[in-house]
Order: C-alpha cells, then sequence, then structure tokens
C-alpha cells in the first residue's frame, strides 16, 4: 500500500498560483501512476490531471489545460501540481491519488480507477 499526504493548498484571489505537493509513503513511489482529483462543494469529484510512474504519460482536464501543470519526483516521493492563472470555479478539495503502475495509462483521466486517496487540501480562489 501507499499513504498519501497533500499539502499547499489555501487562499488565492483570483489569477494567483499555488503550488500543491503529495507526499507518498509505503511502497515504492515509482509502483503508481498519480493523479490530482477535485471536489467542488455540491459537486461530484473530477479528474484534474494524471503522470505517469515515469512521467512520460501527462493527461488534464480541458477545465485546467494551459493553467495547470502535473509533475513529480520519484527520488522524493513527491508529485505536484503547479496551479497559474486561477479561477474562483477552481474551488475546490484537492485530493491526491494513486493506481499501480500495472493498470494501462488509459484509465488514469478516470477518478474513479484510483485505488489509493489522500485526505485532500482546500482550494479557494476568491473574486
Amino acid at each position: 500500500q501507499v499513504q498519501l499526504v497533500e499539502s499547499g493548498g489555501g487562499l488565492v484571489q483570483a489569477g494567483g498560483s499555488l503550488r500543491l505537493s503529495c507526499a507518498a509513503s509505503g511502497r515504492t513511489f515509482s509502483n503508481y501512476h498519480m493523479g490530482w482529483v477535485r471536489q467542488a462543494p455540491g459537486k461530484e469529484r473530477e479528474f484534474v490531471a494524471a503522470i505517469s510512474w515515469g512521467g512520460v504519460y501527462i493527461s488534464y482536464a480541458d477545465s485546467v489545460k494551459g493553467r495547470f501543470t502535473i509533475s513529480r519526483d520519484n527520488a522524493k516521493n513527491t508529485v505536484f501540481l503547479q496551479m497559474n492563472s486561477l479561477k474562483p470555479e477552481d474551488t475546490a478539495v484537492y485530493y491526491c491519488a494513486a493506481v499501480d503502475r500495472g493498470q494501462p495509462i488509459m484509465v488514469l483521466p478516470t477518478e474513479r480507477r484510483y485505488d489509493y486517496w489522500g485526505q485532500g487540501t482546500q482550494v479557494t480562489v476568491s473574486s
């Protein structure tokens, strides 16, 4: 198993930036594809971004393309989400998630396919 802990959330004005981090422990980090998923109040969970175990494959939701960047550092067991040009509609709890790298990369944009989840970090964007 892998344990995930997110950090870096907070309150920011529209147009600002935040960098989320997710630290993993337990099994070898490079055994997992990683993703970020968010959930706004009253809404379903929404895929945000994903990165394959080696960082070769990256996918983004259309709503964040060009503004968010996902990356990972396997030596530091950490995945990042750089969020720029934030909008009020980006307000949500952001979750880090992991799925075994044996799963095909085509599943990564589907949030229900992830097996391990962090507890989430709140991101609030004021207008």
